[in-house]
């Protein structure tokens, strides 16, 4: 079954669609992980790395094409959340000028961040903490 879409993720099928983004954010973390191994930077040091370098390709919109390209295989990691930082902050600054720098960092990640505090915070309470 084909979906009716506009994008061209899911116009070349679902199938395909599926392993590209498999492949694509694979490839993503696998560079992280090499970085990690052959470098003395620590797991921040990387996580900050492929935020900040997901939000200038997306601010410069080099990464929308990619989106486009990979879906969720570029979504997911965090440079897709760099990149989502961007877009929001960009989308800001055209509607309300130089205030949406500082308003659109979380326009559109702001649900996922406060998902994220919300479940963390519910797994601290009911976890048994280590010994």
């Amino acid at each position: 079954m084909r979906w009716p879409s506009k994008h061209k993720f899911l116009k070349r099928g679902v199938a395909v669609s599926y392993v590209i983004a498999f492949l694509t954010g694979g490839l993503i973390c696998a560079a992280a992980q090499l970085v990690l191994e052959y470098t003395q930077l620590t797991p921040a040091h990387v996580l900050v790395g492929l935020t900040v370098i997901g939000a200038l390709l997306g601010g410069l919109g080099i990464y929308e094409p990619f989106l486009k390209f990979a879906g969720a295989g570029a979504l997911v990691p965090v440079s897709g959340f760099g990149s989502s930082i961007a877009r929001g902050m960009l989308s800001e600054i055209k509607r309300l000028g130089w205030e949406g720098l500082f308003t659109g960092a979380f326009e559109i990640t702001g649900l996922g961040l406060a998902a994220a505090v919300v479940f963390g915070s519910l797994m601290a309470i009911v976890s048994k903490p280590r010994d």
